[in-house]
């Protein structure tokens, strides 16, 4: 996974499209977000990249604006119309096929839409879905602190001033506290 501070990487505006995507349904598995993201270029009349595509959607994880998202926070609208817990996609903890790990918008996106997403809902064929965000914002703040961790112990400075960054942005998010992570952060980067 790329951390998003290479030349040849997305911009942050095609991770803030494709955090506006992702928005448009609540949550996606990359499999049905890499399937929009084809069918937007294919709408767009350009060719479709898997590669670049699944790249983006890499980078947009390791920037926090695409977060994975455990089963527990994640409902879509069964058979009886009422909204259902899924048990489908899979748990981002336990190494699963990346494919079906279910994206949510993360802390660090604004989300926008790029040209012709609004057809999405009509071309995708995608329940009505719901996320609970504190079980998400607590499984965020959980991944945050396990990649300051190993960014501290990779020496990686970029990263940490990257994951300081994150640490403001999801206490704007959601109702967490990240103080003790970033002071962890500071502290390696001052020390």
């Amino acid at each position: 996974m790329g951390d998003g501070t290479g030349a040849d990487t997305p911009s942050v505006a095609a991770r803030d499209d494709l955090a506006g995507v992702v928005d448009l349904f609540e949550w996606l598995t990359r499999e049905e977000l890499s399937r929009a993201l084809s069918e937007l270029a294919y709408k767009q009349r350009s060719e479709v990249d898997d590669e670049a595509i699944a790249a983006a959607i890499d980078v947009a994880v390791a920037e926090y604006a695409l977060v994975p998202a455990p089963p527990a926070a994640l409902s879509e609208m069964g058979p009886g119309n009422t909204l259902e817990a899924v048990t489908e996609p899979a748990d981002p903890t336990d190494g699963s096929d990346d494919d079906a790990i279910a994206l949510a918008v993360g802390p660090a996106a604004f989300p926008s839409l790029p040209a012709d997403a609004e057809d999405l809902p009509h071309i995708l064929d995608v329940p009505d879905r719901d996320v609970d965000r504190e079980t998400l914002s607590e499984a965020v703040l959980e991944r945050l602190s396990a990649d300051a961790v190993a960014a501290i112990e990779a020496s990686d400075a970029e990263r940490l001033e990257r994951l300081a960054d994150v640490t403001y942005d999801i206490e704007a998010w959601a109702p967490v506290d990240a103080g003790a992570v970033r002071e962890r952060i500071v502290d390696e980067l001052e020390g």
